[in-house]
This record gives C-alpha cells, structure tokens and sequence, in this order.
C-alpha cells in the first residue's frame, strides 16, 4: 500500500521546480529582448554553464544540509535538482555545439582534443549522462547497491565541472577569477562533510546530544 503524499512536500516540490525554470525563463526572455550583451552567444554559453554548475553543487548540498539540520526530508529534492544540473549541462553543450560552432562537427573534435577546458567539461557531461538515465526509481530498483557506486560519480564530476570554469578563465575569458575560485571553495567545504572523520565526528556528536 502506498503511503499518502505529505502536501507540504508537494508544494515544496512544485515550488522548487518553478525556481529551477527561472533561469532558463530569464535567458529565454533575453534572447527575445536581444539583452544578451554585445557577445549573446558568449553570454548564453556562461549563463547557462553556471546554472549547470550551481544546481550541481546544491545537488551535492542535500546531503551535508540533512546530516546539519536532521531532516531527511531534503533527500526529496536530490534527484529533480540533479536533473535540473544534467539540463542545464546539455543546453550548455547544445548552445557550444549548434550556436557557436554552428555544427562544424570535425571542428568539435578538434576543440575537445586541443582545449582541456572543452576536454574536461565534455568528459563531466558524458558522466553525468549515466546518472541522468538511471534517475527513475524503476532503475533503483534494478540496479539495487549498484546504484549507489553509480551514482557516486557525482563527485567527480563536480570536480570536473569546477576545473572546467577554472581553465575557461585561464584560456583568456573575460570572466573574473574569482567566480570559479568560490566554486571551488564551495566544492571543497562539500566534499569534507563527505570525508569519514566528519561523519563519524556528526554521529558522535548525536550521540552526546541524546
């Protein structure tokens, strides 16, 4: 029997949802006002990359905010999260491949090949591919612990993600530095509530507070 839908959780949802769409809202309503600056195709291509790259790091938020706040509540949210990030990433890739290329494909490969930045930012997308289609529960079910290891790759590929920013801006893009440096802060604090002192350090914690 199935258990009843909490409607707080569902509204919770639909709301996060609706926020998840404003940027693309936002680059849509741009494009319509011309208001993307004097680079549009540039502008489109790093909007849209940093929305990729922030709902990637509030996807791997969600665990270290429930281990702080004891409210598994927010686990609810990972998965639309991460598939907002995977959309995101591939608009980031359709506007690279199609807009600024123009579909030059031999050109593309080049591109992968000859700039890490490009290198490192395909290889995060073709990882992130993999999680994207196992998202449904049905392949929950299937895949059992598998699952799980799978689905850990979110790490590295947040890394990726990150180094793929830092080597734009080092290929000579007028993009302040300091941008992907706070990601990578970000990125790191993230990561060290995922090191095994911590988690022992929260259980203990707990423990005491009993």
């Amino acid at each position: 029997m199935k258990k009843p839908l909490d409607t707080r959780i569902v509204v919770a949802k639909i709301i996060v949802f609706a926020l998840c769409l404003l940027p693309l809202a936002s680059l849509v309503w741009d494009v319509y006002r011309q208001a993307l600056g004097p680079d549009p195709v540039a502008a489109l291509e790093h909007r849209s990359g940093d929305w990729a790259l922030r709902l990637l790091l509030i996807t791997l938020a969600v665990s270290p905010l429930r281990q702080l706040s004891g409210n598994s509540a927010v686990l609810r949210f990972r998965r639309m999260l991460g598939l907002f990030a995977f959309f995101y990433a591939s608009l980031h890739l359709a506007i690279y491949l199609f807009v600024d290329l123009g579909g030059f494909w031999r050109q593309v490969f080049e591109e992968i090949v000859k700039r890490p930045y490009i290198t490192v930012g395909f290889l995060a997308w073709l990882l992130l591919l993999p999680l994207a289609i196992t998202s449904t529960k049905g392949m929950m079910r299937r895949l059992g612990r598998n699952w799980a290891r799978l689905h850990t790759l979110v790490y590295p590929i947040g890394l990726l993600a990150v180094l793929h920013y830092l080597w734009l801006v080092k290929s000579g893009q007028k993009i302040a530095v300091r941008e992907p440096l706070i990601y990578l802060a970000i990125y790191l604090v993230l990561m060290a509530f995922r090191v095994p002192w911590r988690r022992g350090w929260l259980a203990l914690r707990a423990r005491r507070s009993v």
